[in-house]
């Protein structure tokens, strides 16, 4: 078959007797979030190989920021990772800040701060959803999405958007918040609060779920080192990185919050880092808020054409799925000479190979679904 489309066949796994065989899972299948393919090599139920197999949503972000100025990229970033959209719309702006020598006001950057964190919730939301829906429960989904959609609600006013969002701008933000907004922010950081003890009840003390998760698709320190896995799924091997601690960027370092880790590196503690990670979001949203300074969202002079120095930079974020990083070359004119992004998902993505190694087939939707992968950041 993929020949016939033009594609490379790929290469048979190893074989070990006649009593094995080949299954394809995905591309078209409702648990890979987007068009992954993993062949897995099988005896019996027993997965004695898997190979991920990417490249049918390739969309040529890098390309396409090669071919137009600094600017006409920008709503392409939040589209890099959908679910964290914001986080990347911004990202890409403080790389240029960085590159361009842009000083970004106060106030700015704790609107930036509180939208990038709303971002987090709602990503972990989503994944908390649709993870409990992959294995069978659909109220912790419905649980979810109504909770999510109110950071929806929220962004969607000042942004205009409710997911592929382009607030940022090269020193601010398009559009300043007012009293509504931190309102509407302070109740939601109340409600969520108030629905955690109902999450932990629902599933976290789910003695199936727990069956289900604990002790399968482990990820230890070792390979999550070997393959860049960052993120939850990183922090849940018992590893404290988080960028926003480790390398802090715009005003984190304000702020105090706690980098939630897990010692077990198995699917349950993944659960429980990105549950624990969003009461640490509430966190820094009020502490955000209750410093939330008057003031312009802009510079006061502003450019109109971007044309950085020759020379090179580097900018990660912490993303919901862990280290986001934008690599720019400039050669001084209005076009990036290369543009090169570092994504989460990739990395995590190609860990799922060794993790799934041994294990049966009917863990490989709840382990996968545990990496918590967004298939439009890896085919990028």
């Amino acid at each position: 078959m993929a020949e016939i489309w033009g594609e490379p066949a790929p290469q048979p796994l190893a074989g070990n007797g006649d009593d094995t065989y080949y299954l394809n899972m995905g591309p078209q299948h409702p648990s890979m979030h987007g068009v992954l393919r993993l062949l897995l090599h099988l005896r019996g139920e027993e997965i004695l190989e898997a190979e991920p197999v990417i490249g049918y949503a390739h969309r040529a972000h890098e390309k396409m920021a090669e071919n137009r100025n600094y600017l006409m990229f920008l709503p392409n970033s939040s589209r890099v990772d959908y679910l964290s959209g914001m986080i990347y719309n911004l990202a890409y702006c403080q790389a240029m800040e960085r590159l361009l020598g842009i000083e970004v006001p106060e106030r700015a950057e704790h609107i930036r701060v509180i939208v990038s964190e709303l971002n987090r919730i709602s990503s972990h939301l989503l994944w908390f959803g649709t993870f409990l829906l992959d294995l069978g429960g659909v109220t912790p989904f419905l649980y979810a999405f109504d909770d999510r959609e109110e950071i929806l609600t929220i962004l969607e006013r000042v942004t205009g958007s409710r997911l592929t969002y382009s607030y940022g701008r090269f020193g601010g933000v398009t559009q300043d918040v007012d009293a509504l907004f931190v309102e509407q922010t302070l109740a939601f950081v109340a409600r969520l609060r108030g629905r955690m003890p109902d999450y932990h009840a629902l599933v976290s003390d789910n003695v199936i779920f727990r069956h289900r998760c604990e002790g399968v698709g482990l990820i230890d320190q070792a390979t999550a080192l070997r393959y860049g896995v960052t993120g939850p799924c990183l922090r849940a091997c018992g590893v404290p990185y988080d960028l926003r601690r480790a390398e802090p960027y715009g005003i984190y370092s304000r702020f105090d919050f706690e980098v939630p880790t897990q010692p077990a590196g198995d699917i349950f503690a993944r659960y429980l880092v990105r549950l624990a990670e969003m009461e640490q979001s509430c966190r820094i949203i009020e502490q955000a808020v209750a410093a939330l300074p008057a003031g312009p969202i802009m510079p006061e002079k502003q450019k109109k054409r971007f044309k950085p120095e020759v020379g090179e930079s580097y900018f990660a974020v912490e993303s919901a799925r862990g280290h986001f990083g934008i690599y720019i070359v400039s050669d001084g004119s209005e076009l990036p000479l290369r543009l090169k992004l570092r994504t989460p998902s990739f990395a995590n993505l190609s860990a799922v190979a060794a993790v799934l190694k041994g294990t049966m087939i009917a863990d490989t939707v709840a382990i996968l679904g545990s990496v918590d992968v967004v298939l439009p950041e890896v085919d990028r």
